[in-house]
């Protein structure tokens, strides 16, 4: 029986990789075990959805022609016709900021529940990274999609059991302070993540020392990295983003680029206590976390070697809006 397609209109928050990124990616989240610390945050991937003219057909747009293939991948994979899908971010594309994931949860939504479907958010973040690997052959793992999904800051374990997701509470004041103090420039520089990736997992798969460590480490941090939000200690987490800084740029020589190392060094020097590229790196934006109280000047600072993004935290994962109209 044909499906009647009704408007729907969705959007998901991208994040901030606070730490143990990669350890998400199979096969060593699925052997090792891995663990990472994210929070979403509130730049947007919206997706709209309405009855196509035809019943048979469906036609789409993006706000940017690389966007294309995802949101036909995701057409198919939800089997539907008979729609207009549109995508727009409002986020620079390869900035690190799990945006294709962001993207891929919202599509996902909509066109479920253009359908009449609702699906909840695990099942949300399976989908839409089951498109973008299996549809698309992209390499990559999975704390985007679920940090578009659930929204939050949260503490989200991998395992070959699947997918541990909590959300780690944050008082107001922790909110705040974030906020305040957690610095996202942009580079200007895109990345093409699953290159790295896959030359990474090559690396765990040789059984490299120091990827291994570095891997190991990784995950140790992020694990703290979710008690120091928790208790709402900013400098703690400040003090393992910056160690956890120094094993991301080990595991590939594509991770680091000057421009990466020179908003690092800057931020340093004007006071901030750490900072680590986000995402796969090679590019993207730097997240820098300044001193209290010294939020102007790091600001200032980093400033001349690339855009700040401004963000507030996104406590809420992907929302869908519907109608008919």
């Amino acid at each position: 029986m044909a499906r009647t397609i009704v408007h729907s209109g969705t959007r998901a928050p991208t994040r901030i990789d606070f730490g143990g990124g990669w350890t998400d990616v199979p096969p060593y989240s699925e052997r090792e075990g891995g663990f990472v610390c994210n929070l979403a945050i509130t730049r947007y991937a919206t997706v709209l959805v309405a009855p196509a003219a035809r019943s048979d057909d469906f036609t789409l747009s993006a706000d940017r022609a690389r966007d294309q293939p995802l949101v036909e991948a995701a057409v198919r994979r939800a089997a539907v016709s008979g729609a207009d899908v549109a995508l727009y971010n409002d986020f620079p594309i390869g900035a690190g900021l799990g945006g294709s994931s962001a993207a891929g949860v919202a599509l996902a939504d909509a066109l479920s529940r253009c359908c009449g479907e609702a699906l909840d958010p695990a099942t949300l973040a399976e989908r839409s990274r089951a498109t973008e690997v299996e549809e698309l052959g992209v390499a990559g793992g999975r704390q985007d999609h679920y940090a578009s999904a659930f929204g939050g800051a949260l503490a989200l374990r991998f395992s070959d059991r699947g997918t541990e997701v909590r959300q780690i509470p944050l008082t107001r004041e922790a909110v705040e302070e974030i906020e305040r103090r957690c610095l996202v420039v942009y580079t200007g520089e895109s990345r093409i993540s699953g290159d790295t990736i896959t030359a990474v997992t090559s690396a765990y798969e040789r059984r490299d020392t120091k990827v291994l460590f570095a891997l190991q480490r990784m995950k140790q941090l992020a694990e703290g990295m979710a008690r120091a939000i928790e208790m709402g200690n900013v400098d703690e987490l400040a003090a393992l983003v910056g160690e956890h800084w120094a094993h991301q740029r080990s595991l590939h020589p594509a991770i680091p680029t000057s421009r990466i190392d020179a908003i690092i060094e800057k931020s340093r020097r004007a006071g901030a206590l750490g900072a680590k590229a986000l995402g796969a790196s090679g590019g993207g934006c730097v997240l820098v976390i300044a001193r209290r109280g010294q939020e102007s000047s790091v600001a200032e600072a980093v400033s001349s070697l690339g855009p700040l993004l401004p963000f507030t935290i996104a406590e809420r994962g992907v929302e869908t809006m519907r109608g008919d109209e």
